[in-house]
């Protein structure tokens, strides 16, 4: 206990520092507008909750609800494409006899060490020649496979048993059979974590849909929030910081959810 005790203040220390930002979003979420303005103090002179009750109220500006439902449709969609996708595709590539799988696999791993910035703009004018901007297939079709999961559920599936496999096949077991119900429960952790890094990182994206939405109806949390800060309520940190803090809940749920699963893939990962 002892030794470890420098270890437990370093770790609590560098949690202060990277949760103070948050604890700062909060509490001036509840301050009045002079309070805002005015108090140099982290908590609020005069707590309100004026602040959210105007955001639920006054959607002709700022449709958070509608910019949180438009996010909703988007990082579930893409998700559960990637996943599915990506399972099905690292299978094959691990399973079975595909010519020139050594060629996919050497553009898998090439398309890890290119810069996502660098497809932007062909996807952008890809998109506009099929006049698609503004609504959700741009914003959903380039999440729907991700050559970091194929490459991760590939390598796990390597060191997966076969053995199992063919004992299913033996008992009458179809390849989607032996898919779901044999390779899937222990795969799970992985594919849990890819979904969830998935989740964030759609749900957090705010330079591709910048391009690609332009209505205030189309637009997605991250953008919308944008728009927020850079129109009146710029003059308004609480408001601002108040619809900061009702984006983050849904990412926030999601993690807490789903943080087992980084602890199980983490461990699976180190069982041979």
């Amino acid at each position: 206990m002892k030794k470890s005790l420098p270890v437990i203040i370093i770790a609590f220390l560098l949690s202060i520092v990277f949760l103070l930002p948050i604890i700062w979003m909060i509490f001036t979420s509840f301050k009045t507008l002079s309070d805002a303005m005015s108090n140099p103090s982290i908590l609020p002179s005069d707590w309100t909750l004026a602040n959210y009750a105007e955001i639920f109220t006054d959607a002709s500006q700022a449709p958070i609800i509608l910019w949180l439902f438009n996010t909703g449709i988007i990082t579930l969609i893409g998700t559960t494409l990637v996943v599915v996708v990506n399972v099905l595709a690292a299978y094959a590539l691990a399973r079975l006899r595909i010519p020139g799988k050594k060629v996919f696999m050497v553009f898998i791993i090439a398309g890890l060490t290119i810069p996502g910035i660098v497809t932007l703009f062909p996807m952008f004018y890809l998109f506009k020649s099929v006049n698609l901007l503004d609504t959700f297939v741009p914003l959903i079709l380039p999440y729907s496979a991700s050559t970091l999961g194929v490459f991760l559920i590939y390598n796990f599936l390597l060191s997966f048993p076969k053995e199992l496999e063919e004992a299913a096949y033996i008992d009458g077991a179809s390849q989607m059979d032996i898919l779901t119900k044999v390779i899937f429960p222990s795969i799970k952790p992985v594919v849990m974590t890819l979904g969830v890094i998935t989740f964030l990182n759609i749900y957090n994206d705010f330079l591709w849909p910048s391009l690609v939405i332009n209505s205030n109806e189309m637009r997605t949390v991250t953008t919308g929030i944008a728009a927020l800060i850079q129109g009146a309520n710029f003059v308004n940190p609480a408001k601002m910081m108040a619809s900061t803090a009702i984006a983050t809940i849904p990412a926030l749920i999601v993690f807490l959810i789903a943080n087992k699963y980084f602890v199980k893939s983490v461990t699976n990962s180190g069982i041979k």
